[in-house]
C-alpha cells in the first residue's frame, strides 16, 4: 500500500473511501448496465473539489500536487472505472492549458474547469492518426483574427458531454508535428457536432465519441500558447496523465483483489473455504504483490511530476505500462477465483476485467510505452 506522506493525504483518502462506499459503489453496476454518464456522481465530485485537483489555487483550483489526482482516480476506480474518468478526463483536458496557455487563458478557464461549470475533454486522436500524430488531418486556418477549424476526432473520452474541447489541429501541415497547434474550442460553436457515440467493451458510463468540426470559427485568443507548439503540449500532457491511468489501473486491480479475497473466504468447497487451498492462496499472494509493486511505481512517477524531475517521461510511461498489465492480470485472476460466478454479470468481476483492458490502450498503447521507455534509456 502506498504510504501516505502526511495528514492531508490521509484525510483526503479517508473522505474519498467513505464517499466511494456510500455513493459510487452502489451505482457502479447500474452505470455499466445503462451506459449513461453519471451526472449525480459528477455533482458529488464537483462539491468535493475533485474536478479542480489539477488546477492551481491561483486559478481557483484545489491542486496540492499530482499525487492527489492519482489518489482520487485510484479510489474511485476501486468501485467504478467509468466514474473515475470524470476526474481523470477533467485533468487531461485542462493540462494543455496549464502547460502552454497564457496567464489570461489560465485565469479564464481555470475557475470554470475547477468548479465543474464545464466539462473539458482532450481532442488529439483521429481515425488516421492514433499513435502517429504527424498524420493528423484536422486543419486550423487563420483568417484575420479567427481560426477556421475542419476535421474530426475519435475515441474522445467524455467528448459527447463536453463543453470545451482542447483540440489539436494542423496550422502548418508542411512542418509535420511541428505544425500542430492547440485550441480551446467550445462545443456550442456552430459547425461542431457529435458524429457518433461509441458502444464499448468497458467503461460504458464514460461516453466516448467521434467529434466533427465543420468550419468551426474560434477567435485567435482561443489558440493555446504559441502556434506550432501543440505537439509539445500534447506530449507533456501525456507525461502527466499516464501515472493517473496507472492509478486507475491500480484502483480496479485493488477492487478486484479485495472482492476475490472476500469470495475466497466465503466460498466453501470440499468442506473448507477455497482460500485455504494453496492454489488459491498463492494466486491471491501474487495478485497482492503485483498490485503493491504497481502502486509504488505509479506514485513514484507522480512524485517526479510534482518535482519536475528530468526522468518523469521515462517513469510515467513505465508506471502506466506496469500498472495496466497488472490490472489486466489481477482482474482476470480474480474472475478465475470466482469461477462460473465470476463470469456472470451479477458479480462485478467481469465488469472489472472489461474495464481494466482500456488501461493498456488509452493515453498511448503499451507498445508505445515501450517505445518511450526504450528511447529514454538509449538517450
Amino acid at each position: 500500500m502506498y504510504l501516505l506522506n502526511n495528514e492531508d493525504q490521509k484525510m483526503f483518502v479517508d473522505q474519498l473511501r467513505k464517499m466511494v462506499a456510500d455513493k459510487v459503489a452502489p451505482r457502479a453496476a447500474e452505470i455499466d448496465e445503462k451506459g449513461e454518464f453519471p451526472w449525480d456522481l459528477k455533482e458529488i465530485f464537483q462539491e468535493m473539489g475533485l474536478l479542480g485537483l489539477s488546477v492551481p489555487e491561483e486559478y481557483s483550483g484545489t491542486n496540492q500536487g499530482h499525487i492527489f489526482t492519482c489518489l482520487a482516480v485510484e479510489e474511485i476506480a476501486v468501485a467504478c472505472v467509468s466514474s473515475s474518468l470524470i476526474v481523470q478526463g477533467q485533468s487531461l483536458g485542462w493540462e494543455p492549458i496549464l502547460i502552454g496557455g497564457t496567464e489570461e487563458q489560465k485565469a479564464k478557464y481555470g475557475p470554470i474547469v475547477s468548479n465543474g461549470d464545464v466539462i473539458i475533454s482532450y481532442g488529439l486522436t483521429e481515425p488516421g492518426a492514433g499513435s502517429d500524430s504527424g498524420a493528423m488531418g484536422s486543419r486550423a486556418v487563420k483568417k484575420g483574427d479567427k481560426y477556421i477549424i475542419n476535421g474530426n476526432k475519435c475515441f474522445i473520452t467524455n467528448g459527447p458531454v463536453a463543453n470545451i474541447i482542447t483540440l489539436f489541429a494542423m496550422t502548418d501541415p508542411s512542418q509535420g508535428v511541428k505544425g500542430i497547434s492547440a485550441f480551446a474550442v467550445p462545443t456550442n460553436a456552430p459547425g461542431f457536432s457529435v458524429a457518433k457515440v461509441e458502444h464499448k467493451m468497458g467503461i460504458k458510463g464514460s461516453p466516448t465519441g467521434e467529434l466533427l468540426f465543420e468550419d468551426v470559427e474560434v477567435p485567435e485568443e482561443n489558440l493555446i500558447g504559441q502556434p506550432g507548439k501543440g505537439f509539445i503540449y500534447a506530449m507533456k500532457t501525456l507525461d502527466t496523465s499516464r501515472p493517473v491511468i496507472g492509478a486507475q489501473a491500480c484502483g480496479v486491480a485493488r477492487g478486484a483483489l479485495e472482492l476475490a479475497i472476500k469470495y475466497a473466504k466465503e466460498r466453501v468447497q470440499f468442506g473448507r473455504p477455497i482460500g485455504n487451498f494453496q492454489g488459491i492462496s498463492w494466486m491471491l499472494a501474487d495478485m497482492a504483490a503485483e498490485v503493491e509493486a504497481a502502486r509504488t511505481l505509479v506514485y513514484q512517477a507522480a512524485q517526479l511530476i510534482d518535482d519536475n524531475n528530468q526522468n518523469k517521461s521515462y517513469l510515467s510511461a513505465a508506471s502506466k505500462l506496469v500498472a495496466s498489465n497488472v490490472a489486466m492480470k489481477v482482474t482476470t485472476d480474480a474472475l478465475q477465483i470466482a469461477g462460473g460466478y465470476g463470469y456472470m454479470k451479477e458479480y462485478p468481476f467481469e465488469r472489472m476485467m472489461r474495464d481494466a483492458k482500456i488501461t493498456q490502450i488509452y493515453e498511448g498503447t503499451n507498445q508505445i510505452m515501450k517505445l518511450v521507455i526504450s528511447r529514454e534509456l538509449l538517450k
